[in-house]
């Protein structure tokens, strides 16, 4: 048997109509498994790069979106991407810039989470969660101060969870990716200054590629990763480390 295989599993990707998400999606079908794609929009880009999957509508401005998916299909993986980010100086920012990461990027994280754990463990089964944590779960950041206190907040429901549901045959873990080469960074990779000073603080010395979040995700949610429970994995091509 292929410890990496996922043949045979049904994945949910939120926020998979681009970028990591995207990546993850592909590399999950690439295993495998059937990929049930979750963003507000279309995933038409997506769907047309995998095999047998399909759009799910969900808008995490609502936490509770995913709730009562769980109970309709049989999913066996979980991989929690959706996600925002608002900017702006801690002294001036906004009660509803606050609410708005948080409820997306924490709230919903911690129940869709919770739904998708009563339901594998209501039928009995085994299950996987894989949360995209940040860099800005060990540090701090600059302006952003509702997504770095929601990043922290990833980590720490990924650990608490594990702790509860590890002896119940469901793994929690994150990722923590790096400096990704997606849409979000363009305007960083395009500025000269800002390239050079990010590339040089990478030990790897480049910036990564989706797919190296994506093949993360495979392993994590794969049988090779079984005995894995509340790792918070970074994918950073050494920028901690540093």
């Amino acid at each position: 048997m292929n410890p990496f295989s996922l043949h045979g599993k049904t994945a949910l990707v939120t926020g998979a109509n681009t970028g990591i998400g995207q990546a993850i999606a592909v590399s999950l079908s690439n295993a495998g498994a059937q990929v049930l794609c979750a963003a507000r929009r279309d995933c038409d880009e997506t769907l047309s790069m995998i095999e047998g999957g399909r759009h799910v509508a969900l808008d995490f401005t609502d936490p509770m979106a995913a709730t009562g998916l769980f109970e309709a299909e049989k999913i066996d993986i979980l991989i929690n991407n959706a996600g925002i980010i608002r900017r702006a100086d801690s002294v001036d920012f906004s009660e509803a810039d606050w609410d708005d990461v948080m409820d997306v990027n924490l709230k919903a994280v911690f129940f869709t989470c919770q739904a998708f754990g009563k339901a594998v463990m209501a039928r009995q089964g085994e299950g996987a969660i894989v949360n995209i944590a940040s860099l800005l779960s060990f540090q701090g950041g600059i302006r952003v101060p509702s997504y770095t206190a929601a990043k922290h907040g990833v980590a720490g429901i990924t650990k608490i969870l594990a702790n509860e549901w590890a002896a119940r045959r469901v793994n929690v873990n994150a990722i923590a990716p790096g400096y990704i080469a997606t849409n979000n960074t363009q305007a960083l990779r395009d500025d000269p200054v800002r390239n050079k000073a990010i590339l040089e603080r990478i030990p790897a010395g480049r910036w990564g590629e989706a797919s190296d979040i994506g093949e993360t995700a495979v392993f994590l949610c794969s049988p090779a990763a079984k005995y894995i429970h509340g790792a918070i994995l970074n994918v950073d091509g050494g920028w901690l480390a540093r």
